[in-house]
């Protein structure tokens, strides 16, 4: 009569393997967009000082400018030069002078920079300890060639 009457202990869910279930989804995730973040703390670095745009006496590289775009805009193409039409002779107006931005902006815009830098080095890292420590190797490599081929074939689609 006792052994009727006892129910059975109902079971605890063990948090060990909780946080193993989060930290796999943590990896896959990261291991996912890890090329994105690249991508983005590249070209955004790149951008903080204007090395994406033509400027008096600097030209970038075609690829720079492409990056750039497709940054912005999410368009791999440049935008195609516009034709001018031949207007009367315009009397050659002066370059306004370049200004020089403040100290603030200058100190905000390296430490922006130092933030792409470490972002870049802890996603590369975060892809290494991921190929390192994870029994699933197939699986992250499926997941960092889907996170980059992806974007790509939306870009240039």
């Amino acid at each position: 009569m006792i052994l009727a009457e006892m129910k059975p202990a109902a079971r605890k869910p063990n948090p060990a393997l909780r946080l193993a279930l989060i930290r796999q989804i943590h990896v896959y995730l990261g291991v996912f967009i890890a090329p994105s973040l690249l991508f983005f703390a590249v070209t955004g670095a790149l951008q903080l000082f204007s090395l994406h745009e033509a400027q008096p006496g600097y030209k970038p590289a075609p690829i720079i400018e492409k990056l750039g775009e497709l940054h912005k805009n999410q368009k791999f193409a440049l935008k195609p030069a516009r034709a001018s039409k031949p207007a009367a002779a315009k009397p050659a107006a002066a370059e306004p002078a370049r200004k020089t931005p403040a100290w603030n902006v200058a100190a905000l815009k390296f430490l922006f920079l130092v933030v792409a830098l470490s972002l870049i080095a802890s996603t590369v890292l975060g892809v290494w300890m991921a190929l390192t420590y994870n029994r699933r190797k197939r699986v992250i490599w499926a997941l960092l060639a889907a996170g980059a081929l992806l974007p790509a074939l939306l870009a240039l689609a």
